[in-house]
């Protein structure tokens, strides 16, 4: 694994979870949404088609496997996966599990009202609760 440098709105905006092979797994501090991040760990890397193909392969497998036992746990009607990068360039993928009674939704949660922070105590179950869920 080379060297991996951490964006600072990534690390102000998320919560770690865990490291996968190929991504670190973050949980964005918005408890409206069940929503991770996933950062490949390799520097200088803003866009997919930079990654190896076998680091796309792997980025794409994660953040699927990620999202499927999200769906299960969560009961999602939908998975979204995005890569953005508008407000920040490092390569960094979203898995947000949506549901038909969401604030956003069928919009995209983008810009939609105001995130609301986890409190400590549900932030550290959360977190538990996604170390399980993830864990091989």
């Amino acid at each position: 694994m080379t060297d991996f440098t951490l964006h600072p709105r990534l690390t102000a905006d998320s919560h770690y979870v865990a490291d996968l092979p190929l991504c670190q797994v973050r949980l964005n501090d918005d408890a409206r949404y069940s929503w991770l991040v996933l950062i490949p760990r390799r520097d200088d890397i803003r866009e997919v088609y930079e990654l190896s193909a076998d680091d796309q392969a792997t980025m794409w497998q994660e953040a699927t496997e990620a999202g499927r036992r999200l769906m299960a746990h969560h009961d999602g009607d939908k998975l979204n996966l995005a890569t953005l990068g508008n407000q920040v360039a490092q390569l960094h993928l979203h898995v947000i599990v949506r549901h038909q009674s969401d604030a956003a939704w069928p919009g995209p949660v983008w810009g939609q009202g105001t995130p609301q922070p986890y409190d400590d105590a549900t932030l550290k179950t959360h977190l538990t609760t996604l170390r399980d869920l993830l864990a091989p």
